[in-house]
Order: structure tokens, then sequence, then C-alpha cells
């Protein structure tokens, strides 16, 4: 007998059970007919003989015992090829559409049953008026989530629901704009429950002479100053001859933690896992998960009896979480063969380390490791930041070094590489909250030739970014991409765009360190900022 795909397993365990109608349960009952359809044909197996002369059988021809077989027959044929189905059979059932309690239960941990997987969604048309689905909406008669499953309709589906959060909290959404946007693209992808969209303003800094190509960088941003700063960086590094960049490392990360009874049993995985020859048979584990994950190396951690194993691999031009956590996932059920007693604790053991700040993710690096130098000449500096390089050299020292070390600073040995990095990562699709160790980054800068030219560098272990998934297919977000041309996968050499990209995020932090540095060395921070990123719309003159 076969078993159910497991999708189709999980999405029938959150599926509302069937009435309980029949006299016994399923599975006793197909068996019951399995039986009785066997015995049946076996009876009325003609022989040579009998086969000659079905054309002259009667019904009133038919002893009783031969009418109830017969019946018997067709019954158990029709029930097990038209009712319930054969077991073998029953993946092909449709599959009724999920529960509220499975959606608030499942939602982390099996997407499958959350509805928007597209292969589960059984169409609805929600009968009615916009009033009287608002009005549902609100009794709580309709599902607020469900909207776009049941309307089919997603920029519908927004402004319904829009709607009856302005009536349930008795405040308007006026300024949130709604109109002239995709939902469809978003459905199951990007955003769930959406009313509208933000809008932010992208400016473009550049050119960026980084690597012989230059480059206009967009930043998606409300802070003033920022893209003006970050553009007379570009222009002094491109007057300059240009920056370089070289790529250190390139590997997404994802930590399991499991568990043991005892810490010994931990250790011997540990081992396991840490010997070369044991690589070889888990990357291809790992590997068969998609055409672009490599499995590069693990490294685990120790806590007692808790074994947290971080697996690196390379995951083509896609920033690569989903990639990579599926990837584990095949090699723990593998390592289940072996090891059985292993009780799996979750799939991120936040030994990754995953947006948060982590000496590990300092010193190994996550996504692309990036250092990017220019050497920036005596006369640029005075004219076009309008300070000395001695100065610079200064106040990198007590600023970017000293005095991030007297707070303790974790990859926090720069000015302001999160506001760069940040302002691009909106711009182009990537995951937001991933700047708090994609901004890991150290400063340095030095006089050198004499101290007529100085050098300056910035130092990225973790720069987590891809030109496929996520947020990159969104028009605007695909247009950015477009403007740096590293719009999708490379064609060529997968992962190239996506290093590229790293790159030009490194160009662009130095260019932004240039700049602010320079500010705070001749004293304009405070001035450029009264001037630019103040706004008095809406504020009364004594408040200013």
């Amino acid at each position: 007998m076969a078993s159910l795909p497991a999708r189709t397993t999980r999405a029938r365990a959150c599926a509302p059970a069937p009435p309980n109608v029949l006299p016994l349960p399923m599975k006793l009952l197909n068996i019951v007919a399995w039986v009785v359809f066997m015995l049946s044909a076996y009876h009325l197996w003609p022989s040579t003989e009998r086969l000659h002369s079905i054309p002259h059988f009667h019904l009133k021809g038919l002893s009783v015992l031969d009418l109830s077989v017969i019946l018997a027959f067709v019954s158990s044929l029709l029930y097990l090829f038209c009712f319930f189905g054969i077991p073998f059979l029953q993946p092909d059932l449709p599959v009724p559409p999920p529960s509220d309690i499975c959606l608030a239960n499942m939602a982390e941990v099996e997407p499958e049953c959350t509805g928007m997987d597209e292969k589960f969604i059984v169409p609805e048309v929600l009968p009615g008026s916009d009033e009287e689905i608002v009005n549902a909406v609100i009794s709580g008669e309709v599902p607020s989530h469900a909207l776009e499953k049941q309307l089919g309709n997603s920029r519908r589906a927004a402004s319904i629901r829009r709607e009856a959060i302005q009536r349930t909290i008795g405040r308007t959404l006026d300024g949130l704009p709604i109109n002239n946007f995709d939902y469809d693209s978003i459905l199951g992808r990007c955003c769930e429950l959406p009313v509208g969209y933000v809008q932010l303003p992208v400016g473009v800094a550049g050119p960026l002479l980084l690597d012989g190509l230059e480059y206009y960088v967009p930043m998606a941003t409300t802070e003033g100053c920022l893209v003006a700063s970050t553009n007379r960086g570009c222009k002094a590094i491109t007057e300059s001859g240009g920056a370089i960049s070289t790529i250190l490392r390139d590997g997404m990360t994802r930590a399991p933690a499991v568990r043991f009874e005892t810490a010994a049993r931990a250790a011997q995985l540990k081992f396991f896992l840490e010997q070369p020859e044991n690589l070889e048979t888990i990357a291809h584990i790992f590997n068969r998960s998609s055409r672009y994950a490599r499995l590069q190396v693990i490294k685990c951690g120790l806590a007692g009896r808790y074994l947290y194993m971080r697996f690196v691999c390379g995951t083509g031009d896609a920033m690569g979480m989903n990639m990579v956590s599926k990837g584990v996932q095949d090699v723990l059920e593998f390592l289940q063969d072996d090891f059985p007693d292993m009780e799996v604790i979750s799939i991120s053991g936040n030994y990754c380390a995953d947006k948060k700040p982590a000496a590990l993710n300092w010193i190994e690096g996550r996504g692309k490791s990036v250092v990017c130098e220019a050497t920036i000449k005596e006369e640029i500096v005075k004219k076009v930041l309008k300070t000395d390089v001695a100065s610079l050299v200064e106040l990198n020292v007590i600023k970017n070094l000293a005095g991030s070390a007297m707070a303790g600073a974790m990859g926090g040995f720069n000015a302001h590489a999160s506001n760069i990095v940040t302002a691009i990562f909106i711009a182009t699709g990537q995951d937001p909250a991933q700047n708090v160790e994609s901004s890991h980054c150290i400063t340095m800068m030095e006089a050198v030739n004499g101290g007529r030219i100085l050098h300056v560098s910035v130092t990225m272990p973790c720069i987590e970014v891809g030109t496929v998934g996520g947020g990159t297919h969104l028009s605007a977000q695909a247009a950015c991409l477009d403007l740096l041309g590293v719009k999708g996968a490379s064609v060529d050499s997968p992962g190239a765009n996506a290093r590229r990209l790293a790159t030009i995020v490194a160009g662009a932090v130095l260019a932004g360190e240039l700049s602010l540095m320079s500010a705070l060395a001749a004293g304009q921070l405070v001035k450029s900022h009264m001037k630019y990123n103040r706004s008095s719309k809406g504020i009364s003159p004594k408040d200013i």
C-alpha cells in the first residue's frame, strides 16, 4: 500500500475532519470492501463451460446466492473506485481547505497549511457586495486572512480589509496609498494581509567607479543628507581612479539545534560531521535539494548535550536562507538513520546567526565577505571632501576604532555603514532585517606616500544579498537591480550577480564612510543636517 506524499499528508492533517456518517472507520471499511470484492469475484469467475453459456444467462435462472454475490461484487467495486477509493488512489483526491486552527498553529512550520500554496487552494467565490463582506469581516464571519482566496481578487481583498480595519479602530488610513500596486505579485510571497503600501523616495548616488565599472547606486531612504553625502564620497573615489573590491568568502549559513541523552553522544555526532570523509556523503544529500545549493563546510558548537551544527553553503544568485534550510532538513533526516536518538529541537538554533549581532558572524562571515579599498589623492580630499588626510586618519582612530571599542561594539567599527546598507537593501528588494549583520564593518584609514594619499578601506564579512527571490521580483525593486546591471540570475556564472551586488554595497559604504568622516573632521555635520535633514512642515514657528 503506497503512502501519501508528505505535502498531501500535511494538508490532510490540517483539513477539517469529515462528518462521522459511516458505520465503521474508513480504514476498516476499505478492508471489508476489498475482501468482499475479492470473494465475490472469485465466486463469479466462470469456468470454460460457463463462459460459453454466458449469453444464455437469465436472472430467473440465478439462485439467491448468485444474486447476492453479484450485488456484493457491484457494490464493493463502486465503493472502491467511486466513493472513498483504494488508499493508493487517495493522494489524487482534492484536499479540503485548511481550518483556522491549522492556520494559527502551523504557520511557521508548515507553509503548506497556510493556504498560500496554490496547489492546495480550493477556489471559492464569496457572494455579496463589498459592504456586506466588510461587515462579515468585522463580525468575524469571514476571516480577514481568507479574503484573497475567497474573492479571487487581491486588490479587492486589500480594499475590503482596509475598510474593515478603519471601521474597527475608528481611524482612517487616508495617507496610505492603495491604488497602482500589483497585489498579486506579493500574494504568498512577500506580505500577508495587505492594506496598502508605503511610499519611499529613491535617490541615486554616483557615478561610483568600482572595479573598472561605473554604477549609479539606488538608495531608498527618508534621511536627508544621506544620498547627497554618499554621492560626494562616490565623486571623491571616482576622481581618484576608483575603488577595488575583493570577495573573501561566499556562503550562507543555517544552524539547527539537536539534543541527545548525553553530552558524550552529542560529541559523537560532532566528531562524525567533522571527519572529512563524511563531508562528501553529507554534501551529496545536501546538494541534491537544489540545483544551486553547494555545501562547503559544517562547523559545530557543543553546549552540554545540545549540538549546534552550522552548515555553510553556496546559494547561487539567491540570498539563500530557504535553500539552505531545505538542504539542512534533508541532512537531518539522513543523520537520524545512524543517530536515531537525535532529537531535532529547531531547524534554526541561533548559531547561524540570522538577523542578530554575533561574534561568530563577525569572525567567520555569513553571506558575502567583502573588502573594498581606494586611495584618495590629497588634492581630492581638500577639494571634494573639504578636509585633510591627517585629520581623517586621526578621527578614524579616535572614533571608529577606539570609540567603538569603548562602547563594546560588535562589528560596529565604522561611522554609519548601516545607513547605506539599509537604503540599498530596501531599494533592491533585500531583507531589511538582515542589515543587522550585513552592516558589520570595520573602516580603516591610513596616510601613505608621505601623507599625500589617503588609503581607505571597509571590510564587511556578512553582506547577505540576492538578485532572485524575496522582494527582488517586485517591479520597483527589479528596476533598481536593473539599474545596477544585476537583475535576476546570472546566465553565464550562477551567483555572479549576487556577488557583484555585494561589492556594490561595500563600495557605496566606502563612499558613505569617506563623506561622513570628512564632514565630522571639518565640523560640517550639524550644519548640513540643519540645512537638509529638518522639515518645518506641520511644525509651528515656536517649536522650531
